[in-house]
């Protein structure tokens, strides 16, 4: 077996929950990766101290989404990891993209978002790297067969905080409650969408996108376990299943090595032990948010940020304390019901969102009064 080339790395997100697990595996790693930037939100301090443990000079240390996208355009590297949070990932993953790194994406929103734009500035097809635990589980699973082979794709959900609860308890559920995640480890928006099942309805349209196959034949089902990360049918009937511990640094030392693997990232299961893995359908009566993100990324253009921004603003205006849990569902749904999509461009995606935010924040402020 030949050595996996060394690989210079830039961190978008760094301070964050996928930017500091990805340091973990570098650092144990020292002769597989160098970081050569680093760019982070508002945590100063910490970035900086990443960036000493690194030793790397404070001018390769940025903050905010447009200084991200200036370092990526201007320091070369092997692989840009994203892990940004939201739709503001967008510029830099384009940027990652027209620079002909291999891009490690944490960040959904901005393909989500960005769409056909994101597809059409790969300079090769296999530039993007899913770092999604479950896009990651697909993407290998994948591995086994033809495109032209594939059936259907199984996305596993956790089910979140609130698996188990019927539609009409959702009402009363506290922002701590929507926190409380059984399994991950993740940030309040995440943490959130995880709890209206909003998470898997944007990695249903993520799939599609990143593996070509039909809304149709991408699938739901809930596995509280989260020990298998997807499965892939092939039309023969056989299923293949990614499974590994509930640790995001698999996925993420996949992603900075691709397509090679990191020996020793984490212990894999312990098949001398017993194992009891379920698997449970979806109860979109009380989580409508994967069939409504399918209808938005079956209609296209724009329709998809416009379900991503509109689900921001209801987040935050959630732990705000101004709406309910199941109001995040109405707002999204209000702002796609006023929409129209025109032709795709970058100036239609941001423009979209910044309407889908106004809208929904004028949605939010008439529940009040």
């Amino acid at each position: 077996m030949s050595e996996a080339p060394r690989r210079s790395i830039i961190i978008l997100g760094s301070t964050g929950s996928i930017g500091t697990q990805a340091l973990e595996v570098i650092h144990r790693n020292p002769d597989r990766f160098d970081v050569v930037g680093l760019a982070a939100g508002s945590n100063r301090d910490r970035a900086f101290a990443q960036a000493d443990e690194l030793g790397l000079d404070h001018d390769r240390v940025v903050f905010g989404a447009e200084d991200a996208t200036s370092l990526v355009q201007e320091v070369s590297c092997d692989v840009v990891l994203n892990g940004i949070t939201g739709s503001v990932g967008l510029l830099p993953t384009l940027a990652a993209l027209e620079s002909g790194a291999t891009v490690a994406l944490a960040n959904k929103e901005s393909l989500i978002v960005g769409g056909e734009l994101v597809l059409g500035a790969k300079v090769r097809p296999d530039q993007i790297v899913p770092v999604d635990s479950e896009h990651s589980a697909l993407a290998q699973a994948l591995m086994a067969g033809a495109h032209s082979e594939v059936a259907k794709l199984i996305v596993t959900a956790s089910g979140g905080p609130l698996r188990g609860r019927q539609a009409d308890s959702l009402a009363s559920v506290t922002p701590a409650e929507a926190l409380a995640h059984p399994t991950w480890d993740m940030g309040l928006v995440v943490t959130t969408n995880s709890a209206t099942l909003v998470n898997k309805g944007l990695e249903v349209i993520e799939a599609h996108l990143l593996f070509d196959i039909p809304f149709d034949n991408i699938e739901v089902t809930v596995h509280p376990q989260s020990v298998v990360h997807s499965l892939v049918e092939f039309h023969d009937g056989s299923t293949l299943a990614q499974a590994s511990p509930p640790d995001m640094r698999v996925p993420i030392a996949w992603g900075l090595s691709w397509p090679d693997r990191v020996p020793g990232v984490m212990p894999g299961i312990d098949w001398t032990q017993s194992h009891t893995w379920t698997f449970e359908p979806l109860d979109e009566v009380a989580f409508p948010a994967v069939s409504m993100a399918k209808a938005a990324g079956q209609r296209g253009g724009t329709f998809p940020a416009v379900f991503n921004a509109a689900n921001e603003q209801a987040v935050y205006a959630f732990h705000r304390g101004e709406i309910s849990l199941p109001a995040i569902i109405e707002v999204i749904s209000h702002a796609l019901d006023h929409h129209e999509s025109g032709e795709m461009s970058l100036e239609a995606v941001l423009d979209a969102e910044r309407d889908a935010r106004e809208r929904a924040d004028r949605f939010i402020a008439s529940q009040r009064s």
